[in-house]
């Protein structure tokens, strides 16, 4: 029987170590990232909800129009974006609201995993402008979304909640509607 060569084995050997290192460094690297509380960060647009809060879980009602409770949890994977208007919704705060309606529209295919969810009076002319064929209005009675809220008249401040009623993301009156898409575009595929 032959024995074999020293050096062939040596050196196949170390091949096989090399090739477990590049699998196994990326793993190393995240436990020690993670280890030192490094988290990444996202280029997301809006700002993250802290503390995190689930409106399922809280059962926060708001009442839609024709009599019926939002439902926070969707019965299907659709994440919802809460429109929430500040006192006097007109001129500006249609312009916004239009332009949100416009970014689910550029989902194109993934558009129905995206609600529509206007909270506060409506604009006198909403169903004139369009607004209840993409939107469905409702009232938070409770006052549950008022932090998120804007207290300047004619403004529109968005929330981003998951399918199981997770707020995700919180975008202030003055937010980027380019940013929203964006982040919409990201997060829905």
């Amino acid at each position: 029987m032959n024995k074999p060569d020293p050096v062939k084995l040596r050196a196949s050997r170390l091949k096989l170590l090399s090739i477990m290192l590049v699998f196994a460094a990326p793993i190393v690297a995240a436990i020690l990232l993670t280890l030192s509380g490094w988290q990444p960060e996202g280029k997301a647009n809006g700002q993250p909800v802290a503390p995190q809060r689930n409106f399922a879980a809280e059962q926060v009602p708001v009442s839609l129009t024709n009599g019926d409770t939002w439902a926070w949890r969707a019965s299907e994977p659709q994440l919802t974006l809460v429109a929430l208007a500040g006192p006097d919704c007109a001129k500006q705060c249609l312009d916004v609201l239009t332009k949100m309606a416009a970014a689910r529209i550029t989902l194109n295919q993934n558009a129905s995993r995206l609600r529509l969810l206007y909270v506060g009076k409506p604009p006198a002319d909403a169903a004139a402008s369009g607004m209840t064929g993409y939107w469905k209005l409702g009232q938070d009675a409770m006052g549950a979304l008022a932090p998120f809220t804007p207290t300047t008249p004619d403004t529109v401040s968005a929330l981003l909640v998951e399918s199981d009623g997770t707020a995700l993301s919180f975008y202030p009156a003055g937010f980027d509607a380019t940013g929203l898409r964006k982040d919409l575009q990201k997060v829905i595929r």
